[in-house]
């Protein structure tokens, strides 16, 4: 092959992926111009909008076991929530309500969201909510749709993931009841067991 073909191939092949790379920096016109989760967690978006009554959820997750493992039916889940009152005055949240056909119930209420402020519900050893009571095994993957009620902005429906205790999620404390995966068969045993049955 010739210095000029491959002069030729090259610029060819820049051609072909510079709309695709001028796409990442257009803008209001970009192909990801609509608000969009980065992670599993779930963001409010309303109709387009970010946000319901000057009330912004950045993110929202159930967390639950680490993978392989469960949390039981009637077991709890800490909710965790990354919050920012948008609107005139301070704010609270003052309790969550499970679809009653998921959980029975949400333990935890009372945050504090003051104007213009990043609020975290749950951050270490104490989440500040934990629903409660869940309905069937839970082992990451499911959603339960929960009523956010709010002094000021009224009641704020979500659905919110489940998300397993891993990657970014793992230096999160461990729920409490949660039933660890099974163990694996070590290759010993079943080296040993393949060998017996022959």
């Amino acid at each position: 092959m010739t210095t000029t073909s491959r002069r030729v191939i090259a610029i060819a092949a820049f051609l072909a992926a510079a709309p695709a790379l001028a796409a990442c920096g257009a803008g209001v016109d970009a192909n990801t111009n609509k608000p969009y989760a980065p992670t599993e967690s779930q963001v409010l978006i309303r109709d387009g909008q970010y946000g319901v009554n000057g009330m912004k959820v950045s993110q929202a997750y159930l967390l639950g076991p680490d993978p392989g493992g469960q949390i039981p039916a009637g077991g709890a889940v800490p909710l965790y929530l990354s919050l920012t009152n948008d609107g005139p005055a301070p704010d609270v949240l003052t309790g969550v309500t499970p679809d009653p056909n998921a959980a029975t119930a949400a333990q935890g209420g009372g945050v504090q969201l003051p104007v213009g402020t990043l609020v975290h519900t749950g951050t270490g050893a104490n989440p500040q909510i934990q629903v409660q009571g869940v309905k069937a095994a839970l082992r990451g993957g499911e959603s339960i749709p929960l009523t956010l009620k709010f002094q000021n902005a009224g009641e704020v429906t979500m659905t919110v993931p489940v998300i397993t205790r891993n990657r970014e999620y793992a230096t999160l404390p461990p729920v409490p009841g949660a039933i660890p995966a099974p163990p694996k068969p070590s290759p010993t045993a079943t080296a040993a067991g393949e060998s017996s049955g022959h």
